[in-house]
């Protein structure tokens, strides 16, 4: 966000703000209070609901995500819930709230690190019971990135390879092995937190699939190969292979499009993969990161809803996020004195707030690679705050996440 304008306007903004929020609980066991009817009196109406919180280690923040999807589900019908991981790790979280298959654990053991927490458990939990009581209307969960490599894609590579040509077993693992560890921690973060071999996964995964392609055609070498272009794509379409977070937004948002045709979905993600407009990441051009979001509400128009979840300072688990910059919406978003609250930008207001909130906005975006010591670049900004987010939800201190055991 710029700097914010005359101090008249700052007031104005300020009084609207305390005027405006309606106090909520972020994390409590009647998850379907009252606190919230106002929210979700608000979200009623949208065919797709997209809930982007600015970091994944916030247990309040999470909390209120978890409280919005129950309620929606009971009062509203909303009968899918569409999270960032992939298609094939998305149907073991289907297959266990619809048919009880395997356990939490077994399917958070192979899903996206920041979703194996005891919160993402409840949850699952949650799902499970109400489809056991609701058989012929069950809660359904799918993944909106593509099916991603697993674990047991490299077991397949190398087995495949004992028959095809047991000689270049020792070479193909030397590349493997590496860059599984990607699964267990993402090689961003690993290049962040200085514990990366060295080479770039992507690389490796380019060389491993050479050496599979130059053998002679036999259904084990070819069932091999299969495995290993599923590698390829997993590292070359990471975070690290792609040099940033913007991945393919639109075949996300495809996939829930397919899905919305029959069901009304809760959408989980990030802040910037939600926003209905484009975002810039780290005070870049607003238009560098065309998001899930954006191409939701080209199609749904006002049947998308964005709400973001941000919060103020706090515990995250592997550090403490200090009080925002004065710049930041979170800071403006703090000057109310309540520990979670939301409030609809859309509501009626003076001119020079209603000018306010159609102005640019920078907010704290935390992930993986979070330094305390490098705060002012954890952030995204939008061009319009009103055209980006429908509702904001503020939670002044964080907690951490409660993460499950490796």
């Amino acid at each position: 966000m710029t700097a914010l304008s005359a101090p008249e306007t700052t007031a104005a903004v300020r009084h609207w703000l305390r005027a405006n929020a309606s106090a909520i609980t972020a994390t409590e066991a009647d998850h379907t209070g009252p606190d919230l009817d106002p929210l979700i009196d608000r979200l009623a109406a949208a065919t797709v609901v997209g809930l982007g919180e600015s970091t994944r280690f916030s247990r309040q923040t999470y909390g209120v995500r978890e409280r919005i999807l129950r309620a929606l589900v009971l009062r509203h019908g909303f009968r899918a819930l569409a999270i960032q991981d992939s298609a094939r790790s998305g149907d073991r979280f289907d297959a266990y709230v619809r048919g009880g298959t395997g356990t939490p654990e077994e399917v958070l053991a192979q899903a996206w690190r920041p979703l194996r927490t005891a919160e993402t458990i409840a949850t699952m939990a949650w799902l499970r019971a109400y489809n056991i009581e609701h058989p012929h209307d069950p809660v359904t969960i799918f993944g909106v990135r593509p099916p991603d490599a697993e674990s047991a894609d490299y077991d397949a590579v190398l087995d495949q390879l004992r028959v095809a040509a047991p000689e270049l077993v020792p070479a193909v693992e030397a590349h493997l092995t590496p860059i599984r560890t990607a699964h267990r921690m993402d090689e961003h973060v690993q290049r962040h937190r200085g514990v990366h071999p060295g080479r770039p996964f992507a690389e490796h995964a380019r060389d491993m699939y050479a050496l599979v392609d130059g053998l002679t055609a036999s259904p084990a070498r070819d069932a091999a190969l299969d495995h290993a272009r599923v590698i390829v794509e997993f590292h070359e379409n990471s975070v690290a292979g792609r040099g940033g977070f913007a991945g393919d937004e639109l075949r996300s948002a495809r996939r829930i499009l397919e899905r919305a045709a029959a069901s009304r979905i809760v959408y989980w993600d990030g802040i910037a993969h939600i926003s209905a407009i484009p975002v810039g990441v780290g005070r870049t051009d607003p238009d560098a990161f065309v998001s899930t979001g954006s191409h939701l509400r080209t199609r749904l128009g006002a049947e998308y809803v964005a709400v973001a979840l941000g919060f103020h300072h706090g515990d995250l688990g592997t550090g403490r996020a200090p009080d925002p910059a004065p710049d930041l919406l979170d800071a403006e978003l703090g000057q109310v004195d309540l520990d979670a609250y939301f409030v609809d930008p859309h509501a009626e207001a003076p001119d020079s707030v209603a000018r306010r909130w159609r102005e640019p906005a920078t907010m704290r975006v935390i992930s993986g690679i979070y330094d305390e010591s490098k705060d002012s670049e954890a952030n995204m900004t939008v061009d319009a705050l009103l055209d980006a987010f429908d509702v904001l939800v503020h939670i002044r201190e964080t907690s951490p996440v409660a993460w499950l055991p490796e």
